[in-house]
């Protein structure tokens, strides 16, 4: 709740302005899907190819920002929801600063993703379905994490004790269970060209 002595200060430099400094334009590139999935390999990966085109950019990355940022949030559903408005504050800044933004969140419920999806406009968000059956998730599972979960030691975890909410009408897919990560990061990549984001 804000109080009403908070006045928005109007800025003398706009995000037009940094994109025409930049050479591109600046946006929001959410990618969901469920735990090992390969929301973060994908989105770092494709960082990475864009950074060599000079393209300036960010991966906000789930694990990471609960390392600070959101640390002091666990996995029930008010926390889950309260992490995901947060990223969508900063992932909001920093398209404004002019980045090309990544986030790699499960992100699991599609109200969560919709309220960050109105903050940006239709020409800013781009929402990215890394689909992969919770099977291949599990035989993945490079952390362990579904294994914790089945013995009962880790609770609400997506996909088998919480839902996992799949979006109804993403920007795009991507299938990684079937597609190499060499593939996944060409499909992201023209996929992003072809919305003239890069």
């Amino acid at each position: 709740m804000k109080d009403d002595n908070v006045v928005w200060h109007e800025c003398l430099v706009h995000r037009e302005d940094r994109n025409s400094l930049n050479n591109h334009r600046s946006g929001l590139v959410w990618f969901t899907g469920l735990s090992a999935s390969g929301k973060s390999t994908l989105a770092h990966n494709v960082e990475k190819e864009l950074h060599a085109r000079g393209i300036r950019t960010y991966v906000l990355d789930g694990d990471n920002v609960r390392h600070g940022l959101n640390s002091n949030l666990g996995f029930s559903a008010e926390d889950r929801k309260e992490n995901i408005r947060r990223i969508g504050e900063v992932a909001k800044l920093m398209v404004d600063a002019g980045l090309v933004v990544f986030t790699a969140f499960i992100s699991p419920y599609r109200e969560d993703r919709d309220a960050v999806r109105r903050l940006f406009g239709e020409d800013h968000f781009y929402e990215i379905y890394v689909r992969c059956s919770l099977e291949e998730c599990e035989r993945r599972d490079p952390k362990g994490l579904y294994k914790k979960a089945r013995a009962g030691i880790i609770k609400n975890y997506t996909g088998v004790s919480a839902p996992y909410e799949a979006p109804e009408t993403p920007e795009f897919v991507i299938d990684t269970e079937d597609l190499c990560l060499e593939d996944s990061v060409k499909g992201v990549i023209e996929f992003l060209c072809g919305k003239g984001l890069i």
